[in-house]
């Protein structure tokens, strides 16, 4: 089979030199390209500074996803569409463009809709039965998930307390409709990986689990900077085991690339030894590059590194 291949590539290149082309297509062109063990999906605040000025809808996310970069795998985040959820026009339009341009819709980033680790009764019973209606739009959207915060006020064990009630009653929604409900690093004591494991630990059901950002892991914040940081590449680890996405967040490249503020290389390895086979998305959030260099600069990079470790 081996030499059938050179004889194969032999022929090929020399019917190539005859048109000048040989010195364009290397003979590595014509192996098949190793897939990387994840895909690849954008989330929507990638592009927030183009939805935020009306350069872009959430209508036209998943054209722009598909048409500009070539990926047919999209985050929503809730923020783009706060008042349609129960809005069933609305969402027919956004399946309408999803379907015309051959997308998947795979989740929805949930803010504003309260803590689900508040240590108050009332309002951590009012945060879960605000996000039902958007485990209802996730479910029509044919979204397999919603990502949500555990965030609250107390001590670091009240509101893991507080956390694992919420998010376990939160989940028991989604269960119904076979949605997962999953806790991104995202400040406070969820960017503390031991802490945020040990809530996915308690709750303890198959549809609860973590969505890893790479770059999320500021603890304690002062005078607008962050004042206290967990280990990004222990914290990963930490919560890959109840992973069902990871967070691809970058900042700044260099020269090659690659990104300045996590080492993708490190962490990629660390994703794949869980043996993880889902989507990590992409989650551009710097201000040095155009938004849509950046998502590109950010899928050469997981692709890179994918096809790499």
């Amino acid at each position: 089979m081996l030499s059938n291949r050179r004889v194969f590539l032999k022929q090929i290149s020399t019917l190539l030199a005859g048109s000048g082309a040989v010195a364009a297509l290397p003979l590595d062109s014509f192996a098949t390209a190793k897939k990387p063990f994840f895909e690849i999906s954008l989330a929507e605040w990638s592009l927030h500074k183009a939805l935020f000025s009306n350069k872009i809808t959430n209508l036209d996310f998943p054209a722009v996803s598909k048409k500009e970069f070539g990926i047919s795998v999209v985050e929503y985040v809730n923020q783009f569409f706060k008042d349609k959820a129960n809005d069933t026009n609305y969402l027919n339009e956004l399946m309408k463009r999803v379907n015309d341009n051959g997308v998947k819709n795979h989740l929805i980033m949930i803010d504003g809709e309260g803590g689900l680790a508040e240590t108050d009764d009332a309002k951590r019973l009012k945060s879960v039965e605000n996000h039902y209606k958007w485990v209802d739009a996730a479910k029509y959207l044919g979204c397999s998930t919603i990502r949500v915060n555990s965030y609250g006020t107390g001590s670091a064990e009240d509101v893991q307390k507080a956390a694992i009630d919420g998010l376990g009653r939160l989940g028991e929604y989604g269960q119904k409709v076979g949605i997962n409900i999953i806790v991104e690093n995202h400040g406070s004591y969820s960017s503390n990986g031991k802490w945020l494991a040990g809530v996915m630990k308690n709750v303890n059901k198959k549809n609860v689990g973590t969505l890893p950002d790479f770059g999320n892991f500021c603890i304690k914040r002062e005078n607008g900077k962050c004042a206290e940081e967990y280990d990004r590449y222990l914290g990963v680890e930490e919560l890959m085991p109840y992973a069902k996405g990871a967070s691809a967040k970058t900042y700044d490249f260099d020269e090659n690339g690659n990104c300045i503020e996590t080492d993708y290389y490190r962490v990629l390895k660390i994703i794949k030894k869980s043996k993880f086979k889902g989507y990590i998305g992409i989650e551009y959030e710097g201000s040095n590059l155009d938004e849509y260099e950046g998502i590109r600069k950010t899928k050469a990079l997981l692709e890179k590194v994918g096809n790499a470790v």
